[in-house]
């Protein structure tokens, strides 16, 4: 795909978004000392940003509804920009909590907005690979700008970080003035279609997808340090590396599954689902090991992120005549998946099961997810045969 403007800077805003969502994780033990409370405490930071997408979705997204979408997205990451300005500037534990639930009212709302957006500016063959084109700014998030925002906050303190996030906010919001052409607001019966079309069976099918898909990677992720850590006996620049080797594979994943989804939503669900079971199986033994443990956290990435843009498509296909909300409340179900996939994996853990037992309930997960979709195939085979 030649460069698309309006796609790079989608791809920009979710590269900050991507950014100031994960970047606390690495931050918490500075965060937690500065302000004086325990690293728990510290941790929910990233719960209620979780919580505040989930709730900032639906809600951002019904009461924009006429809004043009070029202004709607800039205004979108004008709250993003104010956000991690109030993040910086915080001088106590809720100050930043409430910065942090600020930040993260725009993200569902900017994802959703900006799939459907991506998917109106190239031709219709190409809309999985724009969606994948607009998320490749989340993937390399993860490979360069958290690691980058964690060193300055360990040199330079943590507001620090957020300082230059907040930068890429304003950067974003003039990429996106720029590079958008005059988008209308999508002609529709407003907030009650969206709402009727989010009650349709194959919508809450392609959403429920979404959460499974979601807990099958994060599952496991979740808890990856602490894996590597015990069972590989990883450093730390080895577990670093990792990490960075993860988003790697994210990132070619995402390239993959938009193209592959272009072709067919369902096939690409399918190998990549089959192909996430199938590593996180081997993932079990070869976790002792630190070279076999590189190349199936490696695949593991590409499996797993190449589900992101067919399940976005899959949703946006499913709510195809009011596709927003839906759209947008897909990405509060990938966050949903995430806090269960790391609920799951915390009950692993407090059941004494061991490390290993992670993996086998993540490729559970997938094996959920890969059954839900064969289901899907078999109905509308089933749905099409008795049409004909």
């Amino acid at each position: 795909m030649r460069i698309n403007p309006p796609l790079v800077a989608l791809a920009i805003g979710a590269f900050g978004i991507g950014v100031t969502e994960f970047a606390p994780m690495g931050m918490l033990p500075g965060i937690a000392a500065d302000l004086g409370v325990s690293i728990p405490a510290a941790g929910l930071l990233v719960s209620a940003y979780a919580l505040g997408v989930l709730l900032g979705a639906p809600l951002m997204t019904l009461t924009t509804g006429r809004i043009p979408r070029r202004y709607l997205l800039i205004g979108l990451m004008a709250i993003f920009t104010l956000g991690n300005l109030m993040s910086a500037l915080a001088t106590d534990y809720y100050s930043l909590m409430v910065a942090r639930v600020v930040t993260s009212l725009n993200h569902g709302a900017f994802f959703g907005v900006g799939s459907v957006v991506a998917a109106s500016v190239v031709a219709p063959q190409k809309r999985a690979g724009a969606v994948a084109a607009m998320f490749m700014g989340l993937t390399l998030a993860t490979i360069g700008g958290v690691p980058l925002a964690a060193w300055f906050g360990e040199m330079f303190g943590w507001r620090t970080a957020f300082w230059g996030i907040t930068g890429l906010g304003v950067i974003t919001m003039a990429a996106l003035w720029f590079a958008l052409p005059n988008l209308p607001a999508p002609k529709g019966a407003g907030a009650l279609a969206e709402i009727r079309v989010l009650g349709r069976g194959p919508v809450l099918g392609a959403l429920a997808l979404t959460v499974v898909g979601s807990s099958a990677m994060f599952t496991v992720f979740t808890y990856i340090a602490p894996i590597l850590s015990s069972e590989t006996h990883a450093s730390t620049a080895y577990i670093t590396a990792m990490l960075v080797l993860f988003g790697v594979g994210l990132t070619l994943g995402n390239m993959w599954g938009g193209k592959a989804a272009d072709r067919s939503i369902d096939r690409t669900l399918i190998v990549s689902l089959s192909a996430l079971i199938v590593v996180l199986l081997a993932f079990t033994v070869l976790m002792r090991w630190p070279l076999p443990a590189a190349v199936a956290i490696l695949i593991w990435g590409i499996a797993s992120f190449a589900l992101v843009p067919p399940l976005q498509m899959r949703v946006m296909e499913a709510a195809k005549d009011a596709p927003n909300l839906a759209s947008a409340v897909n990405i509060g179900a990938f966050n949903f998946g995430n806090a269960i996939g790391a609920a799951l994996g915390g009950a692993v853990i407090n059941a004494g099961l061991g490390y290993p037992a992670i993996s086998l309930a993540g490729a559970a997960m997938a094996g959920l997810g890969l059954l839900m979709v064969l289901g899907f195939v078999w109905r509308s085979r089933a749905a099409a045969a008795a049409v004909a």
